[in-house]
């Protein structure tokens, strides 16, 4: 049994043409290098916060008081714990991590880093018809060079952001399922 479209032309036309115009319309989309950093800060900031009350508990402990070196060792560790977290405490997510801008206008990825300034500079532009595949999974976007080598892959933020990447990709990338 055959199934046939029974729009009119001047339908899929239209809508044809309304997607040509979403597309120029579009803004590039933009994702970036992450290697879960929140995760990583709050794991330093709890080791911190450890070395913190572990230099104050050096001086709890019962029956170490009465020797001076003793003493002079505990000191001497404590500060150590102390000024390890204080440094711990005030990590901070790295600024200058790049970012990948996906162009739907002039058809090509480009790789943004910051400079010292903080204005983004080009490190890699390809254009989509360079690329050899793509493969998108829930997490991730993999682009794979003509040979089939892995050029770079990115964290997807959102079941969205990667309906509008293979929305972009489609038609000029191979897509690998």
């Amino acid at each position: 049994m055959a199934v046939t479209d029974h729009t009119p032309p001047q339908v899929s036309r239209m809508s044809g043409a309304r997607a040509l115009d979403a597309i120029a319309g579009a803004s590039p989309l933009r994702l970036r290098f992450e290697a879960n950093w929140k995760v990583r800060i709050v794991a330093l900031r709890l080791l911190g916060g450890a070395l913190i009350l572990s230099a104050s508990g050096l001086w709890l402990v019962q029956g170490a008081g009465a020797d001076p070196e003793m003493n002079l060792i505990r000191f001497g560790i404590s500060v150590a714990f102390l000024l390890a977290g204080l440094v711990l405490t005030t990590a901070h997510e790295p600024a200058g991590r790049p970012e990948a801008c996906f162009d739907p206008v002039r058809r090509e990825l480009r790789v943004l880093k910051r400079d010292a300034q903080g204005r983004p500079r080009t490190v890699l532009r390809r254009s989509y018809g360079s690329l050899g595949a793509a493969r998108l999974t829930a997490a991730s976007v993999q682009l794979f060079e003509g040979d089939g080598s892995l050029l770079i892959e990115l964290p997807l933020g959102s079941a969205a952001i990667r309906s509008r990447l293979r929305d972009q990709l489609s038609g000029a990338v191979r897509i690998l399922t």
